[in-house]
């Protein structure tokens, strides 16, 4: 067994059974080692974001890692704002980078880089294979690391020589269940008294509080002591609709978040933090809460939200209390212009329940968490790290995680055309993928940004920069080419008739909205 064949081997013998690949010729041997195992899936992306990016989906619908497998530097460059943003939702990713074999290093061929050094503002743990036999220890560690709660990057660096040579036969540890810790009991009873105070709080839920038991047991403690129960603007993933505990969203921009907070004397974060304005703008503030307002920690990054719940309602003995549970509204189809509010209610009427939305709109989905609370169950999935191009990668991993559940992916043009490549993989694999492009033309947020950000009137250079219609993307032809069948509609009830339609069949699809 080579150090190539051992990495495979300690993957899945770590539970790690799918590889998000964009390989080169570094990484040969390692390649060779993904297609000769049968117990490992190997993904091909054409860009290396859509790599890591696809495995950020796959960990925030099965929470388990995936590996990628990244050329050189410039490919794990190619591959770290969705690195970024998966850092930002707390998803754990092992990351294989090759590197030039350790005798060739020293020539300083072309693609010579500091690994290390782009790898490591973005990673939790790096560590560079410095033998064959060491491969398999390096592996278990990584995959170790990544399990971690809250879920963490690790990225082990691959030398061609370490790929390679003979690793002997490896002895593997146990694959470990990640643990998480238990909140202080101090902390629950602070958090119980302020409750039981009668005093506004607003209990703010993150990462794994926003689904499942957590969920419900939030639900409980909100329904006993009076609190409301929030989220930040982007979550990494909640489960929403009719039969589950509903959530307010923290809005976007900063007067409506002020606005949403007037009032709350209590903060209470759970494994998340206090809200902060996305970005600083002249003359606002950085933090969106009110003078006088307090911020108390229930449970912080690395703890058991569940565990905390349970906790705390047996604090406030509210253990045999009903949490309210959001009523199924029927919303029906609109008709008519497309804008904001009849794409939301176009979306409420079509998603299929067990769907997985996937929201990268921006400034045309703005009002789509609102308007389909009441829709039939479903998962939705934010962006956390800001740095756009997540949506069509990260719905390609939420497929290949849940195969048999439709995922819609609402993204605008202009990010949709940073990863456009998912396509590809979607139409390869056979994913049950509907990826409906809102065009307009435009990055509209950054015209929305502009104003507020108080940098005057554009003009029309200045206007340049932020339209994309000088040419007009082909978005039906761009599919095409990817092997996906697409179809361009113009009103709100063609809209929600192209979604049915696409979730009655198979395979990916694209819908493009002309606004």
């Amino acid at each position: 067994m080579n150090g190539a064949e051992s990495l495979v081997a300690t993957l899945v013998d770590q539970g790690v059974d799918i590889c998000f690949a964009n390989p080169g010729t570094s990484e040969m041997h390692f390649l060779a080692a993904l297609g000769n195992n049968p117990g490992m899936r190997s993904v091909l992306c054409l860009f290396e974001g859509v790599a890591t990016g696809a495995a950020d989906g796959w960990y925030r619908m099965r929470d388990e890692p995936a590996s990628t497998l990244l050329h050189l530097g410039p490919g794990l460059a190619n591959g770290l704002a969705n690195i970024h943003n998966a850092k930002r939702a707390s998803s754990g990713m092992v990351n294989i980078v090759g590197e030039h074999s350790s005798a060739h290093l020293r020539h300083d061929p072309p693609l010579t880089s500091d690994i290390e050094g782009l790898a490591r503002p973005l990673s939790h743990w790096v560590r560079r294979a410095e033998s064959a036999g060491a491969i398999a220890w390096d592996t278990a560690q990584a995959v170790a690391k990544a399990r971690e709660h809250p879920g963490q990057i690790a990225t082990l660096i691959l030398p061609g020589d370490t790929s390679w040579q003979d690793a002997g036969a490896p002895q593997l540890p146990r694959a470990v269940a990640a643990r998480r810790k238990a909140p202080a009991t101090e902390r629950i009873q602070h958090v119980a008294r302020v409750l039981q105070s009668g005093e506004p709080a607003l209990i703010i839920l993150g990462n794994k509080a926003t689904r499942g038991q957590a969920l419900l047991k939030a639900g409980q403690v909100a329904a006993a002591s009076g609190a409301r129960l929030g989220s930040q603007f982007f979550t990494a993933r909640i489960e929403r609709g009719a039969g589950r505990v509903p959530i307010e969203r923290i809005p976007y921009a900063v007067p409506q978040a002020q606005a949403f907070l007037k009032g709350i004397r209590h903060l209470i974060t759970v494994e998340t933090r206090e809200p902060v304005a996305f970005f600083a703008y002249p003359d606002k503030p950085s933090l969106l809460k009110h003078e006088g307002t307090l911020v108390h920690s229930l449970v912080e990054a690395d703890e058991d939200s569940e565990l905390a719940f349970d906790m705390l309602l047996e604090a406030l003995g509210a253990r045999s209390v009903a949490a309210r549970l959001q009523p199924r509204i029927e919303t029906p189809v609109p008709s008519g212009a497309l804008n904001p509010t009849t794409v939301a209610h176009a979306l409420a009427a079509a998603i299929p329940e067990g769907c997985i939305v996937v929201d990268e709109s921006l400034t045309t989905g703005r009002e789509s968490m609102g308007l389909t609370l009441g829709a039939l169950p479903h998962d939705l999935i934010n962006n956390m790290g800001g740095s756009i191009g997540y949506a069509t990668p990260v719905a390609t991993g939420a497929a290949l995680a849940c195969p048999d559940r439709r995922v819609l992916c609402m993204v605008g043009d202009g990010s949709a055309m940073y990863t456009i490549q998912s396509l590809w993989t979607q139409a390869r694999e056979g994913l049950n993928v509907t990826t409906i492009i809102f065009a307009n033309n435009s990055y509209a947020i950054l015209k929305a940004e502009y104003a507020n950000m108080g940098a005057g009137t554009p003009g029309e250079r200045a206007l340049s920069m932020i339209d994309i219609d000088r040419p007009r993307i082909d978005w039906l032809a761009m599919a095409k080419s990817m092997g996906v069948a697409a179809v361009a509609v113009e009103t709100a009830e063609g809209f929600h008739q192209a979604m049915v339609n696409s979730c009655r069949g198979a395979g990916p699809c694209l819908i493009e909205v002309r606004l």
